[in-house]
């Protein structure tokens, strides 16, 4: 069963807060929070609050409807920073004029799932490293029959004169 929480209209760009939601996907929620708390961005402070609150959401559920839910063995199964609004503000430029520039805002949605036996949870790693070793013997065998020799340039000084 999946879990989650989302924190919306965050005052920061999705792109820095991806570095933070990077660093606890695939983690087990104990380890992902102690992370959080040795990570020097601001942004860490609001997704350790929300990987609270998705632990919170699964051990309410949990009792609610009866379901058998270790919080020992809940993972980060996926830690999603999407675009929000965006504000435009205006700033002073030299001779009168204005520069534009963009406050960017995130929605962030974090999900827990339950470690399966024998931690067997597909962690986010091993999907990639299987995904490059299937492009990287596509592109030898199709790159090998493609391959193009690079132009020369005569530079000699005994060409043409300059």
């Amino acid at each position: 069963m999946e879990f989650t929480a989302q924190a919306r209209f965050q005052r920061v760009s999705p792109q820095k807060a991806r570095l933070v939601l990077d660093l606890i996907q695939g983690q087990r929620v104990s380890d992902a929070l102690s992370t959080l708390a040795f990570t020097k961005k601001r942004i860490a402070g609001p997704v350790e609050k929300l990987l609270r609150s998705a632990v919170d959401n699964a051990n309410y559920l949990s009792q609610e409807k009866g379901l058998d839910v270790d919080v020992d063995d809940l993972v980060v199964k996926s830690a999603v920073a999407g675009d929000g609004p965006r504000l435009k503000r205006i700033r002073p430029a030299p001779m009168g004029r204005a520069f534009r520039y963009v406050r960017r805002m995130a929605h962030i949605v974090i999900v827990l799932g339950e470690r399966s036996s024998k931690g067997a949870a597909v962690s986010k790693g091993s999907a990639r490293v299987a995904g490059s070793v299937k492009t990287s013997t596509t592109k030898a065998s199709t790159g090998a029959a493609k391959k193009k020799k690079p132009a020369t340039r005569n530079w000699s000084k005994t060409g043409a004169a300059r």
